[in-house]
């Protein structure tokens, strides 16, 4: 009993229920499952992206150039769907994650190979990359009419009764738990995250593998910027502008710990679903959008507190099960 209570997983799912629950109180059809269904869809990138921020910060790392990277890969995908219609969907999509990863790999060639620290290298790539699509569009918007229509329909489609877009949530959330469960690059992420040295007499390459996760974060944020800009139809500079700092929230809020070493896919999930549920609410009981910044700021607060007195319990489990098939 006492490890469920512990579970931070748990609490926050209970959060997230008690948060639809007193909405429901005055407003009924919240807790519709339609309108619930909508705000799961709405969040559906969020989680995706929280996932891949989630391996870096594992690292001792953090990608604040995410939301940039999707702007970026968002944009040469509408200019090339634009120039060329003909192109496929799924050839479109497999290139925003190459260019993604690819720009994520900068990232992770810097830390790796320069030694620079991580908030460093993409404090200044999320300004090249958001100067890159000005550049390459000259400030011009790609809007609806520009696109053809099979590059927003699909993920307006459904399939067994739930969006496209919240599918490819569910397969990249499946995709993540196998490989933070079942792999020896998920073992890594989390060793090094505890000890970085002691993960270098295990056998680890602390370097390649920061590489690796930054590789990974941005392959999720190319696949999103297709996601993103087929979604809402419009590919501008101020696309996900500031949204890097969301990413991060839903993380820290989801237990996953800024020194690195502690995160589950589960609770990268649940932070992200929790923003979700409580960005639909304040604005249904009538809380003005300066509350919600607080709001949602104390909440992050309150994470971080919960996250630095939290035990390293996680981390030190995966270490040692790392040393034990080195």
């Amino acid at each position: 009993m006492k490890s469920v209570l512990k579970n931070r997983e748990i609490w926050l799912a209970l959060a997230i229920v008690a948060v639809v629950i007193l909405v429901t109180l005055r407003f009924p059809r919240f807790s519709q499952p339609g309108n619930l269904l909508t705000i799961l869809n709405d969040t559906s990138i969020l989680m995706m992206l929280a996932l891949g921020q989630m391996v870096v910060i594992l690292t001792r790392s953090i990608d604040l150039s995410m939301a940039s990277n999707l702007a970026l890969t968002g944009m040469i995908v509408a200019m090339v769907n634009a120039a060329f219609p003909m192109i496929p969907i799924p050839l479109l999509i497999a290139g925003c994650v190459l260019v993604g990863a690819a720009l994520g790999g900068f990232n992770g060639m810097l830390v790796w190979k320069l030694d620079i620290p991580p908030i460093v290298v993409t404090l200044g790539t999320l300004t090249i990359f958001r100067g890159l699509v000005f550049v390459i569009s000259g400030g011009a918007w790609v809007n609806a009419a520009q696109m053809s229509p099979d590059f927003i329909a699909l993920q307006r489609g459904s399939f067994v009764g739930l969006p496209v877009l919240t599918w490819f949530a569910i397969v990249v959330a499946a995709l993540f738990y196998v490989l933070m469960t079942r792999t020896p690059a998920g073992r890594s992420f989390y060793a090094i995250g505890v000890n970085p040295t002691a993960s270098v007499y295990t056998g680890i390459n602390v370097g390649r593998t920061k590489f690796l996760a930054f590789v990974i974060s941005g392959a999720i944020s190319g696949l999103c910027g297709y996601l993103w800009i087929s979604r809402y139809v419009i590919a501008s500079v101020e696309v996900a502008s500031g949204y890097e700092l969301t990413i991060i929230a839903a993380c820290v809020i989801g237990g996953v710990s800024i020194a690195g070493g502690i995160g589950t896919v589960a609770g990268a999930l649940l932070g992200a679903l929790f923003l979700g549920v409580v960005n639909n609410a304040l604005p249904v009981i009538g809380v003005s959008p300066f509350w919600q910044m607080a709001i949602s700021g104390a909440a992050i607060l309150l994470a971080v507190v919960l996250n630095a007195r939290g035990e390293r319990s996680k981390g030190r489990v995966i270490l040692k099960k790392a040393e034990g098939v080195a």
